[in-house]
């Protein structure tokens, strides 16, 4: 199922991914971002689980804001997989 996810405190202002069970493809930043580190991440992270993107980059923060385009991924991704077992 696709999610698009709005994100707080950074650059990117939403994340587009598609879950399938606990796995993440097609990720993409929209709205914003540092363009490097936004084609970098969905490379990184394609075809992991939930558990995996939160364990690599979970936590990450970006100038002191308390999160980042990579702990916002993170955060995404877990959310989406929350809500999907409960409309399982």
């Amino acid at each position: 199922m696709e999610y698009i996810f709005k994100t707080e405190n950074t650059c990117a202002k939403k994340i587009k991914f598609t879950l399938q069970g606990n796995v993440i493809t097609n990720v993409q930043f929209l709205e914003g971002g540092c363009p490097g580190n936004l084609q970098a991440l969905p490379r990184l992270v394609e075809g992991m689980t939930v558990e995996e993107i939160e364990k690599k980059i979970g936590g990450i923060d970006c100038a002191g804001r308390g999160t980042s385009c990579a702990d916002q991924l993170a955060r995404a991704v877990r959310k989406a997989y929350e809500e999907s077992k409960k409309t399982a």
